[in-house]
């Protein structure tokens, strides 16, 4: 019965008195997706990520309900959506926001995950236009801050046994963004990254340990502010595409990991002490990865 008024209510979103209960701020847009699984059944608990595509900057991210239903409001603009859930295939798509359109629901179904094709063995550099490295930070006492690193460069060394494969990935510290100049500038200073005195985030891993369908855990070390921690990247294997550039291939992957800041002697309780307004003791990390192959020369990662 409420699955049956769900979906009548979002049939009639586009107008009428359904369409004014939804809250969209004048000069917004809306996007709505019905997501079914491949015997057309609600995918509730799907992963979905909105991003921006000129800026790589994640606009939405959720999961869809129990009922399967995913609603994201949005300034006008073009976005990637990207929607994952365990054992099946994820769906990729390009969506055009316009101001004021209202809601048009839009039905997904997934399919079941083919068997995806490793990547060759050998060295696969990562593409920085197709790549984005991403963090999602709770401000003390205000909502979520999101950012991005924008200079960045690594690898994937690929194995025979891919297990033993290495990945390497530097991060210029001082390139982070959030949007905002006075914060990212604190952001730099001694009181966080203190990029003066460690320019770089470095991620060497150790292995990759199966988990099953296309999960991989990532082992590795990062180093930050001049510490080094093992941590685990949940790694989602999304595939090796040709690229359509002569014999150039493509792999994708999604990696996230949540880091506690304090690891890292960045000391949030000191500086809320000392009146500073900082973001909380625990940031999420993503990196939305494609990497490079090619059958001629190619440098090794950097080391």
């Amino acid at each position: 019965m409420a699955l049956g008024l769900l979906r009548r209510r979002l049939k009639g979103v586009s107008g009428g008195a359904a369409g004014r209960a939804l809250p969209v701020p004048a000069g917004a847009g809306v996007v709505v997706r019905e997501v079914l699984d491949p015997v057309n059944q609600p995918m509730g608990g799907a992963d979905v990520t909105v991003m921006e595509l000129r800026s790589h900057r994640v606009a939405a991210r959720g999961t869809t309900d129990p009922y399967g239903f995913f609603t994201a409001v949005l300034p006008p603009g073009n976005y990637s959506l990207l929607i994952v859930a365990e054992g099946l295939e994820p769906h990729r798509e390009t969506v055009d926001v316009v101001a004021d359109a209202g809601p048009a629901p839009q039905r997904v179904w997934l399919q079941t995950a083919r068997q995806l094709e490793l990547p060759n063995a050998g060295t696969w550099l990562f593409d920085p236009p197709h790549t984005a490295i991403r963090f999602i930070a709770k401000h003390v006492g205000m909502a979520h801050v999101h950012g991005r690193f924008e200079r960045f460069e690594g690898g994937i060394q690929v194995m025979q046994d891919v297990s033993e494969s290495r990945v390497h990935v530097r991060i210029d510290a001082s390139s982070i963004n959030t949007g905002n100049n006075t914060r990212d500038t604190h952001l730099r200073s001694e009181d966080f990254l203190d990029v003066e005195r460690f320019p770089y985030i470095d991620f060497h891993s150790t292995r990759f340990s199966y988990r099953g369908g296309s999960k991989w855990t990532l082992l590795g070390t990062l180093t930050m502010h001049g510490v080094s921690r093992s941590v685990g990247l949940d790694t989602t294997y999304l595939g090796m595409v040709n690229g359509g550039y002569g014999e150039e291939l493509r792999c994708a992957a999604l990696a996230k990991a949540e880091l506690h800041r304090e690891d890292y002697t960045l000391n949030w309780r000191t500086m809320l002490a000392r009146g500073i307004a900082v973001v909380g003791p625990t940031v999420q990390l993503e990196l939305d990865v494609q990497a490079m192959y090619r059958t001629h020369d190619t440098p090794t990662p950097p080391e």
